[in-house]
């Protein structure tokens, strides 16, 4: 069985910004860390609200893109480099300017792969972060 985007609306991700590939792509690596959670089973909200956050965390995601990089191929590689190159936002305080890039990047992977509709890979990579020892 194949998935498909969300609304699967015509666009290209080669067309946009690495701001909007972050933007759209933050909302697709939260939306699989939140299924990925509620998936292992039932606790309270609260529960999951707490494990997301550690998931989504710049210093989190950051520490998932060195574990995606070699796994990257040359034009995913280039779509993580756009947006860990893209320099828009201000910092949150609990993030370095290194880890905050780093996330950012992530996150414009994320979001360009999506955009492409490639879906299996969206899975594979998600699954190399929350299963790195299979």
């Amino acid at each position: 069985m194949s998935l498909e985007r969300l609304l699967n609306l015509n666009c290209n991700p080669l067309e946009y910004s690495a701001a909007s590939l972050a933007f759209i792509g933050d909302g697709v690596f939260e939306i699989m860390v939140r299924e990925h959670l509620v998936c292992k089973g039932n606790c309270p909200a609260g529960k999951l609200h707490k494990q997301a956050v550690a998931m989504v965390r710049c210093e989190a995601q950051a520490q998932y893109a060195k574990l995606l990089l070699p796994l990257l191929n040359k034009e995913e590689e280039a779509a993580f480099k756009r947006g860990r190159n893209h320099s828009g936002a201000r910092v949150p305080q609990n993030a370095s300017v290194a880890e905050y890039r780093t996330a950012t990047g992530l996150e414009a992977l994320f979001g360009y792969i999506y955009l492409k509709g490639d879906i299996p890979r969206l899975r594979e990579l998600f699954s190399a972060i929350t299963q790195p020892n299979e």
